[in-house]
């Protein structure tokens, strides 16, 4: 019997309604394979925030550092600004435990109808691969002269050798078990030092890479090649900023933004890695028991490759599609009716 301990954040919002789903999922399958899950929920969020001062405790980090993962459900409220509740939750935690990949993977599944008319299930199939922890989003800069008419507010995009290669080192070794494609984002015609300096790194591990197909196309270009052709991309790896534009429109593209999942991965094991599902915390839909739970389930789904059990992930999301596939179960995001509780027990009688 082999036993993982895992911290839960439920969050904001829907978060709290769709993690259960996620661990009754992990439960079930951890039967059938010898896993035993044990879980410790803390009330970081931003109505802890509102309360307290602040989104997690000062030692919170140091109290989920030995968890073998952890498992968020959703943060953000409109009454706290966003700046406040990234920063005072996810960053640090991605940022402390160097969770430096952001692993986003894309799939039009069986019974999801992607908005793309052009975009069938099975044709489509590739992941993101975003460097999490500097690029675009440094601490580094200010505000000055606040209130002037001279008033000015400069951010600094740090993009550091280690950091650029750690994150393509990871993008390049996952191309070459897939399908053995990668397109580099870039944007380095109007960027003049930081994308330059990308490109030069993506050519180094190109070069140590002969069996993968390299391409590289402008940020601004690729974002229309996703929407005309997401077919024909397998690994795709960018910045900080431009991976996390990319991972949502792809999300988009898939059918919904509710059923995508994240892994933000410390790749060497040693802090844990987090798994979320990309959707928010809808404020708009919280409380009504009609939430998505694909997202964090296929969260979940994550969590076990990543924890050393692929057959029991891919058992999961064997479950979740045959739920897709074979049966009208669908939560209103997907246009049918089914309450977050009825969707989790398709999935749940589905899995073997």
């Amino acid at each position: 019997m082999t036993q993982h301990r895992i911290a839960l954040i439920p969050g904001d919002g829907i978060g709290a309604e769709v993690l259960p789903p996620a661990c009754a999922v992990l439960d079930l399958v951890g039967k059938r394979h010898g896993l035993t899950f044990g879980y410790d929920e803390f009330d970081w969020s931003c109505a802890r925030y509102l309360n307290e001062g602040a989104m997690m405790p000062a030692d919170g980090l140091d109290r989920i550092r030995r968890h073998d993962a952890i498992l968020l459900g959703a943060v953000g409220w409109p009454c706290v600004p966003d700046h406040v509740s990234l920063w005072g939750l996810l960053i640090p935690i991605r940022r402390l435990f160097r969770q430096y990949v952001n692993l986003r993977p894309i799939t039009v599944l069986d019974g999801v109808p992607s908005p793309l008319r052009h975009a069938a299930s099975g044709a489509v199939d590739f992941v993101v691969v975003r460097e999490n922890v500097e690029g675009e989003y440094s601490e580094i800069g200010g505000r000055l002269n606040r209130g002037f008419p001279e008033e000015m507010a400069v951010q600094e995009a740090v993009f550091t050798r280690a950091g650029v290669s750690r994150v393509l080192d990871h993008a390049f070794r996952l191309a070459a078990s897939r399908r053995g494609g990668i397109t580099s984002a870039t944007k380095s015609n109007g960027i003049v030092h930081t994308m330059p300096f990308w490109d030069e790194l993506v050519a180094e591990y190109a070069a140590r890479y002969p069996e993968v197909d390299c391409g590289q196309e402008h940020i601004d270009a690729l974002v229309a090649k996703i929407v005309l052709d997401p077919g024909r991309f397998d690994v795709i790896v960018g910045s900080n900023l431009f991976g996390d534009i990319l991972s949502d429109l792809a999300a988009a593209v898939a059918g919904s933004i509710g059923i995508a999942p994240a892994a933000n991965l410390n790749p060497e094991g040693e802090f844990p890695s987090m798994f979320e599902p990309v959707h928010g915390s809808a404020p708009d839909i919280a409380g009504q028991g009609i939430a998505n739970p694909i997202g964090a389930i296929w969260s979940a789904s994550m969590m076990l490759d990543h924890l050393g059990h692929p057959e029991a992930a891919g058992e999961v999301m064997a479950a979740v599609r045959t739920v897709l596939a074979d049966t009208a179960v669908r939560t209103p995001d997907l246009g049918g009716t089914a309450s977050t509780d009825d969707f989790t027990r398709a999935v749940l009688d589905a899995l073997p």
